[in-house]
């Protein structure tokens, strides 16, 4: 019976493109059954599922934000470490995730024994609108939800992006101030230190010496100054004298047609 309904229905078999058609249908009836405005969704993909979550966040440029929870590369990556990807590989999660403009959380265990969490990393690299990760320590492919950190990051994030994006680059733009002031601060005091470290003032005996030091100096530059002005000079005459040796071979060659022209007359 079942194989039966699948030859009847071919739109019920498991599919890259229906997952895609699946993810596009729950999104049609949220926008016009209920009203939902893309800027008012969060997306939320776990393992396979980042495949069709991030296929719908890359064509939705107003979506709030997308968590991805033990996200894949691709489903050919998963199996073979390939370092291009290929047209018959599915979920290419690692050319979409850059097309995505809204706050990404990506959540992935250290201890994933199905999909590697260098997964979760590199599409954290990839990402244009970074938000703090979650790595789990020891975490598996299906245990993170029992992790109290899975729970308290989660609402961080969600609490985070509830904000509308002028308030959460307000918020970003406040936090990267007080930070550069922190550093600010951070380096006057290494310079207070480097001050109060610094040796006593000398005694005015040194001041004649740097004097002549400064004198010394202002003789040097003189007498570099008065060599290049004699390089120019010399530049000068060379370039002078090239000019009288071209204009005599001009004359020389004028001459020289004349004789052969007066030549040419008498012979003819």
């Amino acid at each position: 019976m079942l194989e039966a309904e699948r030859i009847i229905f071919p739109e019920l078999q498991p599919s890259e493109h229906n997952t895609y058609a699946d993810i596009e249908a729950v999104y049609k009836c949220l926008e016009e059954s209920y009203g939902t405005k893309q800027e008012d969704i969060i997306l939320y993909g776990q393992s396979v599922g980042s495949g069709p979550t991030l296929d719908l966040a890359a064509r939705l440029p107003q979506l709030r934000a997308v968590v991805l929870h033990s996200p894949i590369l691709s489903g050919l990556r998963v199996m073979y470490p390939v370092k291009r990807t290929y047209w018959f590989d599915i979920y290419k999660n690692i050319d979409k995730i850059p097309l995505v403009n809204c706050p990404v959380l990506i959540i992935h265990g250290t201890s994933d024994e199905v999909v590697d969490c260098s997964h979760g990393k590199q599409l954290w690299e990839l990402c244009k609108e970074k938000y703090e990760p979650l790595w789990l320590k020891g975490g598996n492919h299906c245990d993170l939800e029992h992790y109290p950190e899975y729970i308290r990051h989660l609402k961080k994030f969600v609490s985070t992006v509830e904000k509308s994006p002028s308030q959460r680059y307000s918020s970003r733009r406040s936090t990267d101030h007080f930070e550069q002031a922190r550093k600010s601060t951070d380096f006057f005091e290494g310079s207070r230190k480097s001050t109060d470290r610094r040796e006593k003032p000398r005694k005015s005996t040194d001041r004649p010496e740097k004097l002549k030091n400064h004198s010394n100096n202002a003789d040097k530059l003189e007498k570099i100054r008065m060599s290049f002005d004699q390089m120019e000079r010399s530049r000068r005459s060379v370039d002078c004298h090239e000019k009288s040796r071209k204009s005599i071979d001009h004359q020389l060659e004028r001459a020289r047609k004349s004789v052969d022209r007066l030549d040419r007359i008498r012979n003819g």
